[in-house]
């Protein structure tokens, strides 16, 4: 069942006390007011949104007071340890096998070329690619090519 309020703000009076009015889509009310859909599911979710909302508010403040005795009591005992990215590959030169893989790369030729000239799978040559990367600290291909001019790896 599709629940609508009335143009009145979906309430009726009834005596000593207000209630709230519902009926089927694109109905009429016992007292004869014409229905309008609202965008809450229920005639009476006002009262009940109010609630909703106070109970929301108060579990935020109990959480965010929570959080922030455990958050001082880590600043107090712990300290954040800095991420340091190993440096096994940083500190090595690209092989014979990558230089010659970089040289092409600064040809112009893509993996597949590499493979067919160099006799090796295209998987193999993403392998060098990436490892070249990564030695040369770079962020693509053509940076590792401008890297290789820059140290006298490639000419």
């Amino acid at each position: 069942m599709i629940t609508w309020a009335v143009s009145d703000g979906g309430r009726e009076e009834h005596g000593d006390r207000v209630v709230p009015t519902t009926c089927r889509a694109g109905g009429v009310t016992p007292s004869g007011k014409f229905a309008l859909k609202l965008p809450f599911p229920h005639a009476d979710s006002l009262a009940v949104d109010a609630a909703q909302r106070n109970e929301i508010l108060t579990r935020y403040r109990e959480h965010s007071a929570r959080f922030e005795s455990v958050a001082a009591r880590r600043d107090a005992i712990a300290e954040v340890i800095p991420f340091q990215a190993p440096m096994q590959e940083l500190e090595q030169e690209p092989t014979a096998r990558e230089v010659e893989v970089l040289q092409l790369i600064s040809d112009g030729l893509v993996n597949r070329e590499i493979g067919v000239r160099l006799f090796l799978s295209e998987e193999t040559v993403k392998s060098h690619v990436r490892h070249l990367l990564a030695k040369l600290q770079a962020r693509s291909r053509a940076h590792a090519v401008a890297v290789g001019f820059r140290r006298g790896i490639i000419g």
